[in-house]
């Protein structure tokens, strides 16, 4: 297939690779690349006609106004039966508000709940998709080069994939921070405990084990005992939109509550083992930014 992708950052730029690894054609669009074939949407658009099939545009920006604006944008240049699909992390009533936007035009949209940090161009992305029958089944070659086996799942209506993201990230938050917790404990142990053997002894046959634990093992081999890494962990939009869902639901949601509400803390106090963990976890899974202590009289 041909189609465009908007926004060239870690995710975006891994997941056009992938698809052309998988032989489809990819127009890659970001203001700030240089090496991007288009620089905004009027270049774009152009480029996105092939043979018999819609044009295709996949929006892998910020959520917020800056997706809000590309989809209008898109809206306004596309035509009836072309697809546009945003897989950022988009709150799932913006996606439910640009479907009704672009179903008014005869524009088909998905929303895309894309996992895999900066892992998915190798291994592949969990996608957790929304949208009609008809939306879906144009896109899915694109999902199938995508998504590792068992790593697809058409979840319902227009709203339904960034929904089903919303949750997977609060649960997201609970693991790593019960990591977190798990080895600051062990780590202000008086016994003198040897922390990455111990951690890593979890690995295999471990009830315990998974992905995070072996990413929580590589970042302690490249930063032994967390030493210089700021005790701070930022808070995305989804956690926080996982807990209102929660009370708005009257479900009960306490360890991705708790977890949410520790990075609350951290980013008022300092010298929190259990934080430092989880920046380094969310560096490792998605290339996200860690604050690093500054030596006094120092800058960076």
């Amino acid at each position: 297939m041909n189609l465009g992708m908007i926004g060239l950052g870690k995710m975006g730029a891994n997941m056009a690779e992938r698809l052309r690894r998988h032989g489809h054609t990819v127009v890659g669009m970001d203001p700030a690349k240089p090496e991007a074939e288009a620089h905004d949407l009027d270049e774009l658009i152009p480029l996105l006609e092939a043979p018999s099939q819609p044009r295709v545009a996949w929006s892998m920006v910020p959520s917020g106004p800056i997706t809000d604006q590309t989809i209008q944008g898109l809206g306004e240049r596309l035509s009836p039966g072309d697809l546009v699909i945003d897989g950022g992390n988009s709150n799932y009533l913006d996606s439910i508000r640009h479907g009704e936007e672009l179903l008014a035009k005869g524009i088909h949209f998905v929303d895309c709940g894309t996992s895999g940090g900066v892992w998915g161009l190798d291994n592949g992305y969990a996608l957790m998709v929304g949208g009609t029958t008809e939306a879906v089944a144009i896109a899915q070659p694109l999902f199938d080069a995508l998504a590792p086996p068992k790593g697809f799942a058409h979840t319902g209506p227009v709203g339904a994939g960034h929904y089903v993201k919303m949750v997977h990230n609060g649960i997201e938050y609970g693991l790593m921070q019960a990591y977190a917790e798990g080895y600051a404990i062990l780590d202000a142990s008086p016994l003198g405990i040897d922390v990455p053997a111990a951690i890593g002894s979890w690995q295999e046959g471990s009830v315990v084990r998974s992905w995070l634990l072996d990413l929580l093992i590589k970042a302690l081999e490249e930063t032994p005992d967390l030493d210089g890494i700021a005790s701070v962990a930022a808070d995305s939009g989804e956690g926080r939109w996982t807990v209102t869902e929660a009370v708005a639901n009257g479900v009960s949601a306490p360890v991705i509550s708790a977890a949410l509400f520790a990075r609350f803390v951290s980013q008022h106090r300092e010298d929190d083992k259990a934080m430092k963990v989880v920046s380094a976890l969310r560096h490792q899974f998605g290339g996200h930014a860690i604050e690093l202590n500054t030596p006094a009289g120092e800058q960076h």
